[in-house]
């Protein structure tokens, strides 16, 4: 995998710990040794709800800020088609960290009645941005998201109704995306593109 080419856009799938996110990192870390001029911009959307997701997150900020030390991090929970908008340009990578995240910020329950008249709004104005930005995007995107459909069909109303939005997001970005890889033990298994 040292030997990464990159396309104008690609959505990396797989089950946790796969190698998403490492894969995606070693696309900025080729992005950046290309030329001086080039930056990698990495939109977190992951949010410290618990104690467990905090330290979680600090790990995840310091491995990467060692692997990739000229990447930068933007948070941005649930804005993502306006911050990949805003970061986007010719000269810069952006990676997205991962839309799973970005959806169950959408879906889950919140207490300000303004977000949830935003939340109701997801499964259509959001996506449909979001592509938008896909296809605008300027300079390379990289996509990470979860595919949790492979396993038996869960319990409760809510989780399959969420299995089923991240189901129909990722197929909507898959069709994107110039290129679609899965991940699972590290290794990658090119569905869409060329490898």
């Amino acid at each position: 995998m040292n030997n990464l080419s990159l396309v104008r856009s690609e959505l990396i799938l797989g089950g946790q710990r796969s190698g998403k996110s490492r894969r995606a990192e070693r696309l900025a870390q080729g992005w950046l040794a290309q030329l001086p001029g080039h930056r990698a911009v990495l939109i977190a959307t992951g949010q410290p709800w618990d104690d467990e997701m905090r330290q979680r997150i600090a790990r995840h900020q310091q491995d990467r800020a060692e692997r990739v030390p000229g990447m930068t991090t933007v948070e941005e929970p649930l804005q993502l088609a306006q911050a990949i908008t805003a970061h986007g340009n010719a000269q810069t990578l952006v990676v997205v960290d991962c839309l799973t995240l970005w959806l169950t910020n959408w879906l889950m329950p919140v207490e300000d009645p303004d977000e949830k008249e935003a939340v109701a709004q997801y499964p259509r104005s959001q996506a449909a941005m979001l592509l938008e930005a896909i296809e605008g995007c300027p300079g390379p995107l990289v996509l990470v998201g979860n595919e949790i459909g492979l396993g038996v069909i869960p319990l409760g109303r809510e989780v399959r109704a969420f299995v089923d939005a991240l189901g129909r997001l990722n197929q909507e970005v898959a069709q994107a995306c110039e290129r679609v890889t899965l991940m699972a033990a590290g290794l990658p298994l090119v569905l869409k593109g060329q490898p």
